[in-house]
């Protein structure tokens, strides 16, 4: 990647729009002489590109890259193989088109995505239908062993240790979405979900209606996000992380029992 990155002309950025978020690629991109350009969904992009391509308001970056080659005349160059990857860019990060940022425009260039050769029924069985043993197992474990509510904060998490990876011999995407059930729960607005791996516990936040996680993924988590759907990363230990998570959750007990 640091070859790649020395020697191009160009570089886009999507889905996702701080350096921080590669980790030491950041700083490479930062001494490249390339021209760069975001393309992105994410609030409060850094500034750091030549070019935004950027709407907060968009379901998805795969939407933006659908508008962007419709801007610039390139929707020729939509073939069976693209439209494919742009809609399941779209149905993924629209939770199956169900949450809010879904709007009619999106369902208008999903039309045409179908339209182009994306066959909605194949791409979801392919993500969603397509689980191993190794992966249910580890589901209904985190499930009836690991996921602790706090009621009082209207708050559900779930927590996985590198061990507990290990034992349901852990691929990655395996827990992709477990965050989503705790706010299935009723009358719970906050859902965390903390993983041990790669030397650091990674984070996932969902929200309900006006809180934040955005906010509280950057303020506490050195992460970001969407205000209903954030991430971000600590380098304490695993207990420590969820001990931290826990003693702040008190802060915003008014926040999270409001109308």
């Amino acid at each position: 990647p640091t070859k790649k990155i020395a020697s191009a002309d160009f570089i886009f950025f999507l889905d996702f729009n701080s350096l921080q978020r590669i980790d030491k690629l950041g700083d490479e991109v930062e001494k490249s002489d390339a021209k760069k350009m975001i393309v992105d969904h994410h609030p409060q992009p850094s500034n750091f590109a030549d070019f935004l391509y950027h709407d907060v308001q968009a379901s998805s970056t795969a939407q933006l890259i659908y508008e962007f080659m419709d801007d610039m005349g390139y929707k020729k160059l939509l073939n069976k193989q693209v439209a494919e990857c742009l809609y399941t860019g779209i149905m993924t990060d629209t939770g199956s088109f169900r949450f809010p940022s879904t709007t009619a425009n999106t369902h208008r260039i999903v039309a045409n995505l179908i339209d182009a050769g994306a066959s909605g029924s194949d791409t979801y069985n392919k993500i969603f239908d397509d689980s191993t043993a190794d992966k249910l197992k580890l589901m209904g474990y985190c499930l009836y062993e690991k996921m602790k509510v706090f009621s009082e904060y209207r708050t559900a998490i779930i927590s996985l240790s590198a061990e507990e990876h290990l034992r349901f011999n852990y691929k990655k995407g395996d827990t992709e979405g477990l965050v989503n059930y705790c706010l299935a729960i009723r009358g719970i607005r906050f859902a965390a979900f903390f993983a041990e791996r790669d030397g650091m516990v990674k984070t996932s936040f969902r929200s309900k209606g006006n809180f934040d996680v955005n906010k509280f993924a950057r303020a506490h988590f050195n992460g970001g996000g969407h205000k209903n759907a954030a991430g971000g990363q600590s380098e304490l230990t695993f207990d420590q992380t969820i001990d931290k998570f826990i003693g702040i959750l008190p802060r915003f007990s008014k926040q999270l029992n409001s109308k």
